[in-house]
């Protein structure tokens, strides 16, 4: 027979912000950073959005796999 368990307390709990700042990119504010981090669209994604290539910049999706891999 299972044992129901009740969740432990929050050990942490993130504060983030996030401004868009035009179409696909936007500017997140991040614990233990100064500066705001630009996400943005890049390659294909970018071509999908219809955005500027001059303007390409790290996606959100490149930050999760990262974590992932980190």
């Amino acid at each position: 027979m299972a044992v129901a368990r009740g969740m432990s307390d929050i050990v942490y709990e993130s504060q983030v912000r996030i401004e868009r700042t035009r179409g696909p990119h936007r500017l997140a504010y991040l614990p233990a950073r100064e500066a705001p981090v630009e996400f943005g669209v890049h390659g294909p994604i970018a071509a999908h959005y219809g955005a500027s290539p001059d303007n390409e910049t790290t996606t959100t999706l490149d930050y999760v796999v990262a974590a992932t891999g980190g």
